[in-house]
């Protein structure tokens, strides 16, 4: 098990103390997850994602695509299949899958599409206008000191 130290970073940020539990949850998460179904994450533009995912087999009905606080939750369940088949060989994987993804803050899900056994998930940043870095000018009037002496009281 790997272990990080954190304290460069409480040093010179403020409010990511959820950073540590956050690498954690990803890093224990990374160590249990087997890999399927594969997937590619790319970066579209400066605030424009897209999650790629194989998931040759499954139908738009048997795929559920969920956000949850700043997690990206993708299931595929297969229906029942009727009757029994007899496969001299079976390469084709037809488990049932559940991929969960991390989102940063303000991230949100712009669209999903199923083409060729290929999921495509959209995704961009919207910082909100009141995140946006704006300029803060500085007033000419003079300030005013507050008397901060004990009066006494007879």
């Amino acid at each position: 098990m790997r272990n990080f130290d954190f304290s460069p970073l409480y040093r010179t940020t403020v409010g990511f103390d959820h950073l540590s539990t956050l690498l954690d949850t990803v890093n224990r998460a990374d160590a249990s997850a087997n890999g399927y179904p594969p997937y590619n994450i790319e970066l579209l533009d400066t605030d424009q994602y897209q999650i790629t995912m194989a998931v040759a087999g499954f139908a738009e009905a048997e795929l559920n695509i969920q956000t949850e606080k700043n997690t990206l939750l993708v299931k595929g369940q297969h229906s029942a299949e009727p009757g029994s088949k007899n496969f001299l060989h079976r390469g084709i994987a037809a488990r049932n899958f559940e991929r969960r993804f991390q989102l940063a803050d303000h991230v949100e899900i712009t669209s999903a599409r199923l083409t060729n056994g290929l999921l495509y998930i959209e995704l961009v940043r919207k910082i909100p206008d009141a995140m946006l870095p704006k300029n803060i000018p500085i007033g000419t009037q003079k300030a005013t000191l507050l008397n901060t002496e004990k009066q006494n009281v007879a």
